[in-house]
């Protein structure tokens, strides 16, 4: 918008200064042949009236006055008879006709006549005016004067220039008065653009500083922050509720399992199974209530901590060795790890690979593989997760960050782990992004801030 205004300044500038310049450097150029042609007419009169009287006495007039004349201005002088025979020539020999000029025919009919035209004579444009001599009303003769423009041009092209010089300093300092006006109306755009972006990530903290701006921005800004208090006071009592529920659901659904167990040790033989039936559901849904707790607890976006990176996934490793061997599934993790410290929610990497690993650990057959590799990076380090599972398809890869969306209804589960993981690596300034395995399967590759 700044490059916009600017453009838009020095455009009513360029229109302005065209519609003045122009004119006046027309107006310039007009004044400066009508004065040079004034003098010429002036001069010729004079001379017509010099040679009036050896044209009448039918004398060979002097040339030494047009001669000296001509020395001194540089201007041509022609004298012809009643015959258009050249008497005088400051330029050529005389006795040449000049009866075919336009000029000296006027001038020889009665006429005054003045123009502008090339000279080939002088092989450059001049001013001409030719002048009728009369006595007692007959025309006894012609004097012209001709007078070279290259003089009168590199005036006005000095003017021109002089006015563009002019039009480029004025150019330059709207230029520079503009953009500090545009920054001045733009900034507090800026700053509600950059409000509005951080409210769209997530981020609806208010900060407290002045308005600046015309009236209706400051208004615009304070009714933004307005809108986000309140919702993030709604965000915040739906997350408070959603913890607060899973938290109070958990005691209950504890107490039930205990007494399902309790009933199913005295139970009849043919009620074992459906008892066994409610306690996975009940279990089901205890995982459910731990996942929603995990989830409204991401979406707070605790500040990103430095963390550990290497230790922590060698320790988590180590933790699911045991339900990797349970699985019959080998976990791989390479022995040279580099010692790699990133920025992280506090508890973010051991959920990320609680969740992750849950699911690669389930969804590999037998005998397979799951391999953990941590990566170093210029701005951001890897934590790849590979397994051999069946992996997903592109469509599948593109939904299974979102919550509750389970790629195999028959598996137990929530839907919610990836989304977990991906809430806490957003949360954490990285990112989570679901590839293809290098021998099949699914590779997850969780970004770290460095």
């Amino acid at each position: 918008m700044t490059k916009r205004l600017i453009l838009s300044y020095l455009a009513i500038t360029v229109i302005i200064l065209v519609l003045l310049e122009v004119p006046f450097g027309a107006f310039y150029a007009q004044r400066e042949v009508d004065r040079l042609t004034a003098e010429i007419e002036r001069d010729t009169s004079i001379f017509a009236t010099v040679y009036r009287d050896s044209l009448e006495a039918n004398v060979s007039p002097d040339p030494q006055e047009a001669e000296s004349y001509s020395s001194r201005t540089g201007n041509r002088v022609v004298l012809v008879d009643s015959r258009g025979i050249s008497l005088i020539d400051t330029s050529l020999a005389p006795r040449r006709n000049f009866s075919t000029r336009p000029e000296i025919a006027s001038a020889l009919s009665g006429e005054r006549a003045t123009g502008r035209r090339r000279s080939e004579t002088l092989g450059t444009e001049a001013i001409y005016v030719a002048v009728p001599i009369i006595a007692d009303g007959m025309v006894l003769g012609a004097l012209r004067i001709t007078v070279e423009t290259s003089e009168i041009d590199r005036r006005v092209e000095r003017f021109w220039w002089g006015l563009t010089s002019v039009g480029i300093v004025v150019l330059l300092a709207i230029a520079v008065i503009g953009w500090f006006i545009a920054r001045s109306v733009t900034l507090p755009l800026r700053v509600l653009n950059d409000t509005a972006r951080r409210f769209g990530k997530g981020d609806l903290a208010v900060e407290q500083r002045e308005a600046k701006g015309p009236p209706e921005l400051r208004q615009l800004s304070d009714t933004m922050s307005t809108m986000a208090g309140q919702l993030a006071m709604m965000i915040d009592q739906q997350r408070a509720f959603v913890a607060d529920a899973s938290h109070q659901l958990r005691t209950p659904l504890t107490a039930l399992r205990l007494r399902l167990e309790n009933f199913q040790a005295t139970a009849q033989s043919a009620d074992v199974g459906a008892i066994e039936i409610a306690i996975e559901e009940i279990d089901r849904l205890s995982r459910l209530v731990t996942d929603l707790l995990q989830l409204a607890r991401t979406d707070r976006h605790d500040p990103p901590v430095r963390t550990d990176l290497t230790t922590i996934v060698v320790d988590r490793v180590d933790t699911w060795t045991a339900a990797a061997d349970n699985a019959q599934v080998h976990l791989e993790l390479p022995s040279d790890l580099p010692h790699l410290t990133v920025l992280a929610v506090q508890g973010a990497i051991e959920q990320i690979m609680d969740n992750v690993l849950d699911n690669a650990i389930g969804h590999s057959p037998v005998g397979a593989t799951v391999s953990v590799v941590v990566q170093p990076g210029g701005e951001a380090h890897l934590l790849i997760i590979t397994d051999q599972g069946p992996g997903l398809s592109d469509e599948d890869k593109s939904r299974a960050l979102n919550r509750f969306w389970r790629g195999n209804a028959n598996r137990s589960g929530t839907g919610l782990g990836l989304a977990i993981a991906d809430g806490l690596a957003r949360a954490s300034g990285g990112s989570l992004t679901l590839h293809d395995g290098p021998t099949g399967g699914l590779q997850v590759r969780i970004a770290f801030p460095v």
